[in-house]
């Protein structure tokens, strides 16, 4: 039940941010970020007790090279975004991983970030090139045959942005015969099977490609993770809208972690810890949640 109530609590803001975006769109500059709090918050964050990290191989590891290797993105405006001015990087799912480098080292900034997209999250993981990636990871069944997932620990849903202006998309059933973009290695492609069997799709490399094919108008839409799409339209003030109401199923994110990694439990802990202590609330409020005109945090997700 507990489960249950939270996923429909997060559906409703998912409704409210949609009219909060949109209310956003109308503003010349993208809502920053408050980096005092935000980095407040990341080295205020919990250490774990010396025996924490011995009783777990993966958290060891991290521990004895000093540093936690991140699959992650720079360009995610309301996830992870770098700031050039300073070289921090802010966000969602940065304040996530710096959490969690100060849990294991004691230091948020003891990380650093190899760049992925949908396509490469698996291969930095499989390849030992990264200890997790944080980068918007929906997880699902396919996936788990290649990599572990800790959480989840955000939950979204599918929706169709369109360039600012257009009338014809009024939302998914408004797609048979459009050009639809997608990001590959998403699950996108599956979405719009399911949803817009008829849709004409073109596969994109990153999220950037797939916005720009709708700005240039080579093609018609895009279907994403509505979380995606929001950052886009807060980043982007004019450019680009939301076409309808989110769709499809719960799309939860999770932490990507080497297949069969003890660490799946060692993040899930990590994650309680923060949601129980208030710290996971205060990130979502100031990575999401001022800067999209919302005031109260969601319901946190049920960690599996």
């Amino acid at each position: 039940m507990k489960k249950i109530l939270a996923t429909i609590s997060l559906s409703l803001f998912f409704t409210a941010a949609v009219f909060a975006a949109s209310k956003k769109n109308s503003q010349q500059t993208p809502a920053s970020i408050d980096k005092k709090a935000f980095d407040t918050l990341v080295e205020s964050g919990a250490v774990a007790t010396d025996a924490e990290i011995a009783a777990n191989k993966w958290a060891s590891s991290v521990k004895a090279a000093g540093v936690l290797k991140v699959g992650g993105t720079r360009t995610s405006f309301l996830f992870s975004q770098l700031d050039e001015t300073d070289g921090g990087i802010r966000g969602f799912d940065a304040g996530l991983y710096q959490l969690l480098a100060r849990y294991i080292l004691g230091d948020s900034k003891k990380y650093e970030v190899t760049q992925v997209t949908s396509s490469t999250r698996e291969a930095v993981l499989q390849s030992g090139q990264v200890d997790a990636v944080f980068a918007t990871y929906s997880i699902t069944e396919s996936r788990k045959k290649l990599i572990s997932f800790a959480g989840p620990y955000y939950t979204s849903k599918q929706a169709v942005l369109v360039k600012s202006g257009n009338k014809k998309i009024k939302g998914i059933n408004d797609l048979a015969g459009k050009t639809v973009a997608t990001q590959s290695g998403s699950t996108g492609p599956a979405i719009l099977s399911e949803y817009a069997p008829k849709a004409v799709v073109q596969e994109f490399k990153d999220d950037t490609e797939a916005r720009s094919a709708v700005q240039l108008k080579r093609a018609d839409a895009y279907v994403t993770d509505y979380t995606l799409i929001l950052n886009a339209i807060v980043r982007n003030p004019g450019l680009y809208e939301i076409a309808g109401e989110t769709f499809g199923p719960e799309d939860n994110y999770g932490i990507g972690l080497p297949l069969g990694s003890d660490g799946v439990e060692f993040v899930n802990n990590f994650l309680k810890k923060i949601i129980a202590d208030g710290t996971w609330e205060k990130l979502w409020l100031v990575s999401l949640g001022s800067r999209t005109g919302i005031k109260t945090a969601p319901a946190s997700p049920s960690i599996e």
